[in-house]
């Protein structure tokens, strides 16, 4: 996947990145991004592997959550950071929309993930991903992203049967070009 940078992505669901520019850094390219979210969007619980990820409100205000702890809450001009490898969520916990800029460390396959992942949502036309796609990615991705939010039966017994039948039937043809995912750190 070649980016020309700004890159925006839309996930249908109330939620839109703005990759704005990568900058080459000697312990990996820095990733910088804008979000806007709806009230009451955002991710759901997951997790980064391999990068750290930072958010800094601009307007409206960001509610947080690292997984196994109380929700947290942020309002303009204040930053959130979630390192590599924490479980965490976030939404627009206002009224109006909120919109942080923020950055992702190294960058790695994000921008290709991402764009899958909104991709697959507006294919499903609901926030959970078309169940194909979504199985392909969590699968190939794994050692570098994680959705803590599906339930750990899905995970482990749903989605890899679903990735294989998608295998079967040839429902990944249109990632031919998706990149190499990074070896586990683990």
């Amino acid at each position: 996947m070649t980016v020309t940078y700004p890159y925006s992505i839309d996930n249908d669901t109330g939620e839109t990145l703005t990759f704005k520019q990568l900058i080459h850094e000697p312990d990996g390219d820095r990733l910088l991004v804008d979000n806007q979210v709806a009230p009451g969007s955002g991710p759901p619980m997951h997790v980064h592997w391999q990068q750290d990820e930072s958010l800094t409100v601009v307007n409206g205000r960001i509610g947080y959550q690292v997984a196994g702890q109380a929700e947290q809450f942020a309002g303009e001009g204040e930053t959130v950071t979630f390192e590599r490898g924490v479980a965490h969520r976030f939404w627009n916990a206002g009224t109006d929309t909120l919109t942080c800029t923020g950055w992702i460390k190294p960058a790695n396959s994000i921008v290709f993930y991402l764009s899958a992942v909104y991709a697959a949502q507006r294919k499903s036309g609901q926030l959970q991903p078309e169940p194909f796609d979504a199985a392909y990615l969590l699968m190939r991705y794994a050692s570098e992203y994680d959705m803590l939010a599906i339930p750990p039966f899905v995970r482990k017994v749903i989605i890899p049967i679903t990735y294989q039948l998608g295998r079967l039937l040839g429902k990944y043809n249109h990632f031919a070009d998706a990149p190499s995912p990074l070896p586990a750190i683990r």
